[in-house]
């Protein structure tokens, strides 16, 4: 059922003319999640403008903090897919703050649309599931744009490579 919400709400086959879409499918704490990626590229440098959001979490009991979870999972999932760098040496990593870890800006959060499978069945997880996939979904967008797969986060580091 996410796939096929997900491929609607987000006008699969339809992007407009620059927009690249990113199909990704995650299940995990008995919901089931799929996520389209909205990306643009600006010069080589890839804009995640929005993503397409469908879940299958069971009944819905909050819509309001239901969206909320999602919103906050698909964000966070883009921005450490996109920027998200920790490096260890020796065992220990060499990021001690959070001034040095490199997080999503506000202005470079991406609209997230929110829908949800109805159902009668008893709620499941919510706030989980919908981070891992917005990273896939971002690097199939990726490649829809370029044709160059993206395999190493932070993206942003890959595609500073681009030539």
């Amino acid at each position: 059922g996410v796939i096929k919400l997900a491929a609607e709400k987000s006008g699969w086959g339809n992007a407009p003319d620059g927009v690249h879409l990113g199909f990704s499918v995650y299940y995990s704490h008995n919901s089931y999640v799929a996520e389209v990626a909205h990306l643009r590229m600006n010069g080589k440098t890839p804009r995640v403008e929005k993503v397409t959001c469908a879940v299958d979490c069971g009944l819905v009991v909050n819509p309001i903090a239901a969206s909320n979870l999602v919103e906050g999972g698909v964000v966070d999932g883009v921005g450490h897919s996109m920027f998200g760098d920790f490096i260890f040496e020796n065992g220990q990593t060499t990021v001690t703050n959070f001034d040095q870890y490199r997080l999503i800006r506000t202005s470079e959060a991406p609209k997230v649309d929110v829908f949800f499978v109805e159902s009668d069945v008893d709620p499941t997880g919510l706030g989980e599931p919908t981070l891992p996939p917005a990273g896939a979904a971002v690097a199939n967008a990726f490649y829809k744009a370029t044709g160059k797969r993206l395999y190493k986060q932070p993206y942003i580091k890959e595609t500073a490579l681009l030539g």
